[in-house]
């Protein structure tokens, strides 16, 4: 018998499937009318007025007048912000900062305003509401969710309540699912990551789970520990337990580990959240890629990846991409963000309505030989190797080996399996192929004998987890770099080495 909140939650879906298609149906429209919101609401800012935002008419205006900033250029606005002063980079103060760690900045402090909060939150419901509407199966909101994710505990810096991303967004679960919401508060503020896990498991293993959401690398934690426990799949433990929603990193070398541990297969929705906005969700459970959120106060600009560091790099709009091309992704938003560049490389799948896929990040490749192997493509070679075998990996990174002891350089793949190959060369010839095939680069220095084709090392079980925990990134939204163009990764893994 359907409860109250599943029948009623069809409706809504229904509302909002109608609202979604409104502006995935009109791209171009609904962005121009975003891009004018924007320049409109900052005019007055401290930025707005360093760029002359009150002369800006068109796309070409905003182009001459404000260029591509990372983190590190913008980050004299940040911090004006950060010290309390209103104004600067979007009208008044912020609601939040989310602090992510960055590489080359230490801490960085992404606003989150009035404007820009409420579209991370609806964003998220969409992507569910979207499922239900395209399925019909609503019956899981009666049972409990989960989403493993950073501690909601805040601090406050100049009157502004800071903390990881995941950790704001728990503050605004709607109140119709408070009660179906695990884990428990306290657990949630947990900071260590094992002993919130170990919690996590105590506290949902007697209850009916039918959502279970989070970064797949770290939900298998919490899956490998449920199993460890009790001996038996996790499908079996929850029998309810049919949507994982997912964000962050490709779930696709996760797969097959992740059906094994559950037992069956179970329905999947894809995520694009970051701290600097929600850009994108899978609308369709059997169409590749996830819809653009195009009405959510983000203008959105995208340059080649290969013209990238170029000096002037061609900026183009929605209108004039192509399906297939590695974009390195550009935003302007409702935080203050202006000509952003978020580190994200994504394809288009589709431009009717626009879909995306995460490639990689644009400073996540190797090209150590001119070769530019992207995240997309390591990751295409191993689902290629590893499909219909009994092969499961539990995690793995790439990075180039310049000076090897003997022979040509290579591309080293390091490996934690769970269920390892008979044998190990076939599996490095099956990726070494793909990979070949995937990048015409990689194929010429190949056939020109100037790399020779890629080792695996393997890494030793948990490997992967120690090294995170090692620097300090265990958990969280913390994830594994898929590959590197040095060797720091590579030489600290050293330590978790499989020796036999």
């Amino acid at each position: 018998m359907p409860s109250f909140k599943s029948i009623l939650a069809k409706p809504f879906a229904k509302r909002i499937y109608k609202k979604v298609q409104k502006w995935a149906n009109n791209p171009i429209e609904t962005q121009e009318k975003v891009f004018k919101n924007l320049i409109s609401e900052a005019t007055e800012t401290v930025f707005g007025k360093d760029h002359d935002f009150i002369s800006i008419n068109t796309y070409e205006d905003f182009v001459k007048r404000v260029p591509i900033r990372d983190y590190e250029d913008l980050k004299p606005y940040v911090d004006r912000v950060v010290n309390g002063e209103e104004d600067v980079l979007w009208k008044g103060k912020p609601l939040y900062f989310a602090k992510t760690s960055g590489t080359t900045s230490g801490a960085k402090y992404i606003p989150l305003t009035k404007d820009s909060m409420p579209t991370h939150v609806n964003a998220a419901r969409n992507a569910i509401l979207m499922y239900i509407h395209e399925t019909g199966n609503a019956d899981f909101v009666n049972g409990k969710m989960i989403f493993l994710q950073g501690s909601p505990v805040l601090q406050e810096k100049n009157g502004v309540q800071l903390g990881r991303l995941s950790g704001i967004v728990a503050h605004y679960v709607p109140k119709y699912l408070q009660k179906n919401r695990m884990p428990s508060w306290e657990t949630n503020c947990i900071e260590d990551w094992e002993t919130k896990v170990d919690a996590i498991v105590e506290e949902t293993l007697p209850e009916n789970m039918t959502v279970i959401s989070g970064i797949p690398s770290w939900v298998q934690m919490y899956f490998e520990k449920l199993q460890q426990k009790t001996g038996k799949k996790v499908g079996d433990i929850f029998k309810n337990f049919n949507l994982f929603i997912f964000g962050g990193v490709n779930y696709e070398p996760y797969r097959a580990k992740f059906e094994n541990l559950i037992g069956r297969k179970v329905d999947s929705i894809e995520l694009y959240p970051a701290s600097e906005g929600f850009f994108a969700f899978q609308d369709k459970q059997n169409e590749k890629g996830m819809l653009l959120q195009l009405d959510s106060g983000m203008f959105y600009e995208f340059v080649k990846a290969e013209d990238f560091f170029n000096e002037n790099p061609k900026r183009i709009t929605l209108k004039d991409v192509e399906v297939g091309v590695n974009y390195v992704m550009i935003i302007s938003t409702t935080a203050g963000l202006w000509a952003y560049n978020i580190g994200d490389t994504i394809q288009f799948t589709n431009t009717n309505p626009y879909r995306v896929i995460v490639s990689g990040r644009i400073k996540h490749f190797i090209s150590a030989f001119g070769e530019h192997v992207i995240g997309k493509e390591v990751e295409q070679a191993m689902k290629e190797a590893t499909t219909n075998t009994s092969i499961r990996i539990n995690e793995f990174t790439v990075a180039p080996q310049i000076n090897p002891d003997s022979g040509l350089p290579y591309h080293e793949w390091f490996i934690e399996f769970e269920n390892e190959p008979e044998n190990i060369s076939a599996l490095a010839q099956k990726l070494d192929a793909s990979l070949q095939k995937q990048n015409s680069y990689y194929f010429d220095l190949i056939e020109g004998k100037v790399l020779q084709p890629l080792k695996i090392t393997k890494i030793e079980k948990n490997g992967f987890q120690n090294y995170m925990k090692s620097i300090g990134k265990l958990g969280g939204q913390n994830k594994m770099p898929r590959l590197s163009n040095d060797r720091k990764i590579a030489e600290a893994l050293k330590a978790f080495l499989l020796v036999k």
